[in-house]
């Protein structure tokens, strides 16, 4: 993102979808996940700064935050843009967000500063400095902000998804964005390229997070980051064979909060209407530039207005009844046919049989007359996964958010162990990593 303080921006469901990422569950963070919908403003952090990542919080509840921005000392060493401090810095502040469930998403490159991956040029060294910060701050997501010459240095391009995904093959809970220009008729071919050179080489992408910002058409900014959002969501769909519902719940949304570098303004109006159109189409991620010099002077009002969104738009799974897969093609069934409470629910070869027919009801999903249902309205990674007498409660409760089956009570996705693909592999619940074995598909 063309982020600084000296210089901003110039360039502006159930039925599901196969997983992007085959993650072990094993493997999973320990700190806070992020939800499948969660406001992370941009803090270009400081010493002085640091402190507004805990204000914000008190203030209006928002708890996930990215990190403007890491650049390279030299070689394969980055430092804090704004602080010329090292990976290790602000350790107390994000692991006290940690503490109140939030997180951090810390971001490579932005307007000025360069990327890693120009001034590091081993491949192996470049995932091991990727690897530093992940393991360094307890975040399971890393954000690239790639734009202007550094989007048009190929060699850096490419070796920046080669070592993203060896650093995804070493670590599957590790999620990868990339923040990107976008124009009113959609993301550019340069920025589409740097997409598809990711996804040919094996690197997951969580989110692709549009500046919707800049756009200097003299255009209202609304307007024109709506229809980048509605081009960008089919230009996705194509890109990565997706629905347009998966396409959406795979984006970020990032306008300038205030006036544009172009004299345009986006309002708090502007903002609100921006959170419903992200919210009534399952938009990921809504950030803003940027909460210490914007939005600090406001009360913190964007970040009120975004943190609507944060863990609020999935939906029940759809009405209908069938097989639901999941795993190695295997189908989620019920050990034994058996309807005492209590009988394991687990992956099992597809044989037609009525412990494989489950019916999306009222937020549940049924089979043989009784509920998915968490053991114990448990909360914890490998809470068991059982079938029950159906009673309303919240450890019945299941949500769709693209490939997953989240429920909300634990905030947890319905995971085969292992992961495992054979017979009898029990299923419970885990973190949610967008990994395949937390893929599910209604029939």
């Amino acid at each position: 993102m063309p982020f600084s303080r000296t210089k901003a921006a110039l360039v502006a469901a159930l039925p599901v979808v196969a997983a992007l990422a085959l993650t072990p569950s094993t493997a999973a963070a320990a700190t806070p996940a992020f939800p499948a919908h969660y406001a992370a403003p941009y803090l270009q952090i400081s010493d002085g700064d640091a402190g507004q990542m805990a204000a914000d919080m008190n203030a209006t509840g928002t708890k996930f935050f990215t990190l403007a921005f890491l650049t390279p000392q030299s070689g394969c060493t980055p430092v804090w843009e704004a602080n010329g401090t090292g990976v290790g810095s602000f350790k107390s502040q994000i692991t006290a967000l940690q503490s109140a469930g939030g997180n951090v998403i810390p971001s490579f490159g932005g307007a000025e500063g360069g990327e890693l991956a120009q001034t590091c040029t081993n491949t192996s060294s470049l995932t091991a400095a990727y690897a530093n910060v992940v393991n360094t701050y307890g975040t399971p997501r890393l954000d690239f902000d790639i734009e202007g010459g550094v989007l048009n240095d190929t060699a850096s391009n490419q070796r920046r998804n080669s070592a993203l995904a060896a650093l995804q093959q070493q670590n599957g809970a590790v999620q990868v964005d990339y923040t990107l220009a976008v124009d009113p008729t959609g993301i550019p071919s340069n920025e589409l390229d740097l997409l598809r050179d990711a996804k040919n080489k094996g690197v997951k992408v969580s989110v692709v997070n549009l500046m919707v910002m800049d756009f200097y058409d003299g255009q209202p900014v609304l307007s024109d980051a709506l229809s980048a959002a509605r081009a960008s969501a089919s230009q996705l769909s194509s890109l990565y064979g997706i629905s347009t519902s998966a396409a959406y719940a795979m984006m970020g949304l990032t306008p300038i909060a205030g006036r544009n570098d172009d004299g345009a303004q986006f309002s708090q109006s502007d903002a609100q209407q921006l959170e419903t159109f992200a919210a009534s189409n399952g938009v990921a991620e809504l950030s803003f530039w940027e909460l210490q010099d914007y939005d600090r002077a406001t009360g913190y009002a964007y970040s009120r207005i975004f943190n609507a969104i944060t863990g609020g738009t999935t939906t029940p799974p759809p009405a209908g009844g069938g097989t639901i897969t999941g795993y190695g093609g295997k189908c989620v069934d019920v050990a034994g046919a058996s309807t005492a409470n209590g009988t394991t629910v687990d992956l099992y070869t597809c044989n037609g049989t009525g412990a494989q027919q489950w019916t999306a009801s009222s937020g549940t999903l049924r089979a043989l007359g009784k509920c998915l249902d968490v053991a114990s309205a448990g909360t914890a990674n490998g809470s068991r996964v059982q079938l029950y007498d159906c009673n309303g409660t919240g450890a019945q409760q299941w949500t769709a958010s693209g490939s997953q089956l989240v429920n909300p009570a634990s905030g947890k996705c319905l995971d085969a162990t292992g992961p495992s693909s054979a017979d009898g592999t029990p299923l419970q619940i885990w973190t949610c990593t967008g990994a395949a074995n937390q893929s599910w598909t209604l029939h």
